[in-house]
This record gives structure tokens, sequence and C-alpha cells, in this order.
């Protein structure tokens, strides 16, 4: 799985004025939480680009002040006026204790329904998840080949060993519908196979 490094520096100062001061060299505040210690660092703006601006999901190998910290991204803030990045969570990751991440859906195979001349419609995009972070990939593979038409594949539905899916499981994460075309032939159907009606039978001839 991918990994973006970033190289900061560690802040002692949390109040606005301290952060006022850091973007204003265009530096972003950031925490490291979940391990041994909580860490309040700093690093360039540039630098939580390919962590921040994708949806991929990844690992971030943060180096501060000669350590190095494994982690995954949490949480994000953004300026309301200006959407400038001003804040970034970030939980490490150690290697016995279970994480909570969401995972983006990849979707394989040509569905069945697809094939008979409906639409595929999907309705998530990335699944809640809990596991070690050993097990962490980079997306959860959702096999549609077997999708028919007017069918949905639900949360329950996908069977990942390892992981606790935390979504409801009834939640549908696709489904194939009927398009404005099939369901005018299917209605114009019946009426063009209709049995022509029978004409009445003749009287049988007198001996």
């Amino acid at each position: 799985m991918n990994t973006i490094t970033i190289e900061g520096q560690l802040r002692t100062g949390t109040g606005k004025s301290a952060t006022r001061t850091l973007r204003s060299q265009d530096l972003v505040p950031g925490v490291i939480y979940g391990g041994a210690e909580e860490v309040n660092f700093a690093a360039p703006a540039v630098e939580f680009k390919p962590l921040v601006y994708t949806s991929e999901f990844q690992f971030a190998e943060v180096n501060v002040n000669g350590k190095s910290y494994r982690c995954i991204l949490k949480d994000l803030q953004f300026d309301k006026v200006s959407d400038r990045l001003n804040h970034v969570d970030l939980l490490e990751l150690v290697e016995d204790k279970p994480v909570t991440a969401t995972i983006p859906i990849k979707f394989t195979g040509a569905a069945a329904g697809v094939k008979a001349g409906g639409k595929l419609v999907t309705k998530m995009k990335a699944l809640k998840i809990k596991t070690l972070p050993k097990y962490l990939r980079e997306n959860i593979e959702v096999d549609i080949t077997n999708l028919e038409l007017n069918g949905n594949i639900r949360v329950e539905d996908v069977k990942l060993p390892n992981y606790e899916i935390m979504n409801s499981p009834r939640i549908p994460i696709a489904s194939v519908t009927m398009t404005r075309q099939l369901k005018q032939e299917e209605a114009a159907a019946p009426a063009k196979g209709a049995a022509a009606p029978k004409a009445a039978a003749a009287p049988a001839a007198k001996k």
C-alpha cells in the first residue's frame, strides 16, 4: 500500500496565536494520537496534499525530530472561507491494537444485470471497518459479476476475513436498475407477444 512521507517539527504552542503564526508560515498544525504519546507537530501544507487531496486510502510516515510515526488519516479541518487546510488529525498504528478506518470499495466484474440491459447504480464508495494494522489494505474488492437485474449487493454480502464491518448490514452497496428503454420494451412485450384471437369454431356438418 502506498505510503506518504511527511517531514514535520514539534510544536509547543497550541493556542490560537501559535496556530496563526504557523499558518502564516504556510505550515499546517497536526496531532498524532493512539500511540504511547500524543504528538503535536506542524508540517508544510504542500506535504499533506498527496494524503489529503485523494480518494485513496494510504499510510502516512511522519518524521518529527528524529522519530518516525506510521499513521493513517483520521480527520481534517478546512477554513470555511478560503477552504485552506487548517488542521490534521492522524492515528498512529500500533501492531496489536485494532483500528477503525474507512476504506474505498473497488467493484470488480461485469454485472449480469447490466449485460441484460440494466444500469449499475453504486450507492456506497467506502466501508467503515475495524481490524489490526497488518490487515489494512488500499481498497475492498466487491465482485458484482452475479448481480442480476433489479438485484442488490448489501453490506452483509461482503465477507472479509479479519475485518469487522461497522456499517449497517442491510444497506445496499450497489444495485442494477431497469433503464427507461428496458421498461418500455417490457411494457410493449405482452402486446406484441399476445396470441391472435381464435376464430369461432365452425358448426359441425350434419350427416
